[in-house]
C-alpha cells in the first residue's frame, strides 16, 4: 500500500509535463494504458482463464470499478482547475471518510484518537476551502473531494468482498468505464509523441501499478488502514511539483496541509504506542 501511495503521488508532476488541458483527453489515454497494462497483468497470471477471473467479481467488482474509475475523472478535473497542493491536500480527507464507511458498512471499529483526528483534518479542510473562496478554485477542491468520497465507496466495497473473490479484475473493468465515458469527450484527441509518453507512464505506472497494489493490499488491511497509508500520495504529491517546478503550493494551503497532516500523524503516533503496549499472545510475533 506504502508503494501504491508513491505511485500515485506522481500524479501532479506528471500532469503538468502535458501539453492538453482537456481533462477528458487525458482520462481517456491515462485509462486506455491503464487497462491494456492491467489485462496484460491478468493475463500473465490467469492464462486461457483470464475471462473467468474478470467474470467471477461479478456485481461487487463492477461497482468497484466504477467507484475507482470515479476516483479518475475528480481527480484529473480537479488537477485542471487548482493546484496540485489544493488537490491532494484535500484528497487527504480519505482515510476519514473511509474510517466512517468502514464503520457504517463493515462494522470496523474507529478508536476515538481518529474520530478526534478526523475533527482537526476537517478544519484543516476549511481553511483550504477559505482560501479558494477568494482564488476562484472552488470547483477544483470540490472535485479534489470528490475523490475522497469514491477513493472510501471502494474501499469500502473491496473490504467487503475481496475475501471471498480476487478483485485485481475491478481495475481493468474500471480502466474500460472511464474510456467509454471520456472518449466521446476527448474529441478531437490532441495529443503529441511527447505527450503518449507521460500519458503511457501515468497509465502504467503511476495509475495502473498503482491500483493493482492497493487493490491487493485490500485483503489484508482495513478501510482505515488503507485510507492513512494512501496519505502519502497527498503528502508527496505537491512536493514533486513545489521541488521540481517551482508551484508554490501558498501560505494558506500550506496551513490546511499542515493541519490535516499533524492529525494523521497524531493519531498514528498514538495507535503505534498503544501497540507497543500490548504484549502479543505467546507464539505471535509483535508488531513491527
Amino acid at each position: 500500500m506504502i508503494v501504491a501511495a508513491l505511485c500515485w503521488s506522481s500524479g501532479g508532476i506528471l500532469v503538468r509535463q502535458l501539453s492538453i488541458t482537456n481533462a477528458w483527453e487525458i482520462v481517456y489515454w491515462r485509462s486506455l494504458f491503464m487497462a491494456l497494462f492491467v489485462a496484460g497483468v491478468l493475463l500473465v497470471m490467469h492464462g486461457r482463464n483470464m475471462p473467468r477471473a474478470v467474470a467471477a467479481i461479478g456485481v461487487p467488482g463492477l461497482l468497484a470499478g466504477t467507484f475507482l474509475a470515479g476516483t479518475f475523472f475528480f481527480f484529473i478535473a480537479s488537477l485542471t482547475r487548482t493546484t496540485v497542493a489544493n488537490t491532494f491536500v484535500i484528497m487527504s480527507a480519505s482515510p476519514f471518510l473511509a474510517a466512517i464507511a468502514g464503520r457504517l458498512v463493515l462494522k470496523e471499529t474507529v478508536p476515538a484518537r481518529t474520530w478526534t483526528a478526523m475533527a482537526v483534518a476537517s478544519a484543516g479542510i476549511v481553511v483550504m476551502f477559505s482560501d479558494s473562496l477568494d482564488a476562484g478554485r472552488l470547483a477544483g477542491n470540490l472535485l479534489a473531494l470528490g475523490v475522497s468520497v469514491c477513493f472510501a465507496a471502494q474501499v469500502t466495497v473491496l473490504r467487503k468482498f475481496h475475501a471471498t473473490v480476487d478483485m485485481l479484475p475491478q481495475v481493468m473493468i474500471a480502466g474500460v468505464i472511464s474510456i467509454v465515458v471520456a472518449a466521446p469527450l476527448a474529441l478531437p484527441l490532441t495529443a503529441t509523441r511527447a505527450d503518449l509518453v507521460v500519458l503511457a507512464i501515468m497509465g502504467c505506472i503511476q495509475l495502473g501499478t498503482g491500483c493493482l497494489l492497493a487493490t491487493a493490499a485490500s485483503r489484508h488491511l482495513s478501510a482505515t488502514e488503507l485510507g492513512l497509508l494512501a496519505l502519502l500520495e497527498p503528502i508527496l504529491g505537491p512536493i514533486w511539483v513545489w521541488a521540481l517546478m517551482g508551484e508554490h503550493p501558498g501560505a494558506t494551503a500550506l496551513a490546511g496541509g499542515a493541519i490535516v497532516l499533524s492529525a494523521v500523524i497524531v493519531n498514528e503516533a498514538v495507535a503505534l504506542r498503544r501497540a507497543r503496549r500490548v504484549s502479543p499472545p505467546a507464539g505471535v510475533p509483535p508488531l513491527a
